[in-house]
């Protein structure tokens, strides 16, 4: 009796028979054990809350007041946790002086509240106190450290006192040695004293 040529391939393939399932098994293995594919996580920009009136108060290492930060109001993203601020108002406190107090139509406050940016008409002005008279400060754009008491700008900035008016692109102001650093194109004006 003449086995047909078919059964005798089939009898040849035989022995591969559990090799081939197990292949199977470690395949379907494989992709139960694999995460599900994630979706484009891609967050969106949407506001989860906002405060209007907003108004907050820092202190130092003996708890007395630092900073104040307040505004109209303040909304907030979660993608990238950061805050944002409508007319912001930011008043240094010092013990030995009068107050330093900056305002601007718009601002941000970094995530972890570390930085404060300052858009559009930034205003600042330092009162008169230990023999230094009042100055004002004008510009554009102002990066703020308040727990350093340090701000800058790379902007075009004026600066006013009594008797002079200084302008310049660029500025560091440190407000803890009260002292100002114009960084470039520095042009006065100075007015001479009329008594």
């Amino acid at each position: 009796m003449h086995t047909p040529p078919f059964v005798e391939k089939a009898r040849a393939w035989l022995p591969l028979l559990p090799l081939l399932l197990l292949l199977l098994a470690t395949y379907w293995l494989n992709q139960q054990v694999l995460p599900l594919p994630q979706k484009q996580s891609q967050q969106r920009h949407d506001i989860d809350y906002s405060v209007d009136r907003f108004s907050a108060v820092s202190l130092n290492k003996e708890g007395q007041p630092r900073y104040i930060i307040a505004a109209e109001r303040l909304w907030h993203y979660p993608d990238d946790d950061s805050s944002h601020l409508q007319m912001p108002l930011l008043t240094s406190l010092h013990r030995d002086r009068p107050p330093t107090v900056t305002s601007a139509r718009t601002g941000m406050i970094s995530s972890k509240g570390d930085d404060v940016y300052l858009y559009d008409e930034v205003r600042i002005v330092r009162d008169a106190g230990n023999g230094v008279g009042e100055q004002r400060f004008a510009t554009d754009y102002l990066h703020i450290v308040p727990d350093r008491d340090w701000a800058d700008t790379d902007q075009s900035v004026v600066v006013t006192d009594r008797y002079n008016v200084l302008r310049a692109v660029g500025m560091e102001l440190d407000n803890q040695a009260r002292t100002v650093k114009l960084l470039s194109r520095v042009r006065a004006n100075h007015e001479p004293i009329r008594e």
